[in-house]
């Protein structure tokens, strides 16, 4: 069965020890009709042995499992939803299976309905005393922004959210989701912190639409974006290539950054050159240059000066994706990187004074998982 293969995936090619724990049920998991007591209850066909026992599954091999419900008459896929009177219901139904993790999307409900059941879900999961990550698709429907969209109140009901479009495996779907997240990071990023995330929907590394240096891209802009890793790759095919971006350590220890903040895009060149900026604890930072161009690699000169950073520190560079150490850099000395066509160059950037401290201390730098 797809799941349990999966799971045997995470468990032994190296995917759970780095973080990527959960194993998510999307759409169209439920029989067309809810059972006499009103309980959701899988797809024969699909479960045989039904969530539970998946579940189980799972769990056994130290992963957790998450599945999709949907606030309305209907999911979006057409199959059972979960309206305002049955939110208690479901929620207990989740627990019992051992679920750690709910997607509840918004297909055939009104913003009423929402304002109403996505607080009252959080309410009844955490009234069933399991913990249950909780995914909520609710700012998607508002179009994403105030004053539509109250992010302080999503702070405190959904662990994340879906704030924008279904990604689709393709390079044009990645980008527009990069420059609606950007354009409106002012609201965004205040938004995001440890427990509550915004949500830039899947990774489609390891699938068709990406070349590799644009799967490189996806993966360094979610981190700066402190999104959620989710994959949406078949992990019993996928090619060494892909494996090796959505495994490399650095990249997820700067994603998975305990100050969880999320970070911005500080310039953006004429030349379709852009560059984010994401803080991390210990003084530590990652950059991101990214070239929107086509045609040829991009030699961009700049200085950390010239990026905002502050005067007299000298810093340790790291590049995430060769894992090379570029040495000590001083606020005011010109580099250049040479940025492939819809490609990142990617930096972890250490304060010397720091490491200093660190080292006489005892302590060394931040470990790479």
């Amino acid at each position: 069965m797809l799941f349990m293969e999966m799971a045997d995936r995470l468990a032994e090619d190296g995917w759970r020890e780095l973080g990527y724990k959960y194993v998510n049920i999307d759409d169209c998991w439920a029989a067309k009709q809810r059972d006499a007591e009103g309980r959701l209850v899988p797809d024969p066909e699909r479960f045989p042995r039904g969530i539970k026992a998946l579940a189980d599954y799972v769990h056994a091999r130290g992963l957790k499992l998450g599945i999709y419900g949907d606030l309305g008459t209907l999911t979006c896929g057409g199959y059972p939803g979960t309206t305002l009177d049955r939110i208690g219901q479901d929620a207990r139904t989740f627990a019992e299976w051992g679920v750690d993790m709910l997607k509840l999307d918004g297909c055939y409900s009104s913003g009423k309905e929402q304002a109403q059941g996505y607080p009252e879900m959080a309410r009844a999961l955490n009234a069933t005393g399991r913990p249950i990550i909780y995914s909520c698709s609710w700012p998607a429907y508002q179009g994403g922004l105030p004053p539509k969209v109250n992010y302080t109140l999503l702070g405190e009901i959904c662990n994340l959210w879906r704030n924008y479009d279904d990604i689709q495996d393709s390079w044009d779907s990645v980008l527009s989701i990069v420059d609606w997240f950007f354009t409106n990071q002012d609201v965004l990023q205040v938004a995001a912190g440890p427990g509550h995330w915004n949500d830039p929907d899947m990774l489609i590394i390891g699938n068709f639409g990406l070349s590799y240096e644009q799967s490189r891209s996806q993966m360094a802009l979610w981190t700066i974006m402190a999104a959620p890793l989710l994959m949406s790759t078949d992990l019993r095919t996928i090619l060494p290539s892909a494996k090796e971006i959505l495994q490399n350590r650095l990249m997820i220890q700067i994603n998975q950054d305990p100050l969880g903040i999320q970070g911005r895009r500080i310039i953006k060149e004429k030349s379709h050159i852009e560059v984010f900026l994401r803080p991390l604890s210990q003084a530590a930072s990652a950059l991101v240059f990214f070239s929107r161009r086509t045609d040829m690699p991009f030699r961009y000169t700049t200085s950390l000066a010239k990026l905002g950073f502050p005067e007299g520190a000298t810093y340790e560079v790291q590049d995430v994706y060769s894992g090379k150490i570029i040495g000590d850099l001083k606020i005011g000395d010109n580099f250049t990187v040479i940025i492939n066509p819809s490609g990142v160059v990617m930096w972890y950037l250490c304060p010397k004074a720091l490491l200093i401290q660190q080292q006489a201390g005892g302590a060394s730098r931040l470990p790479l998982l």
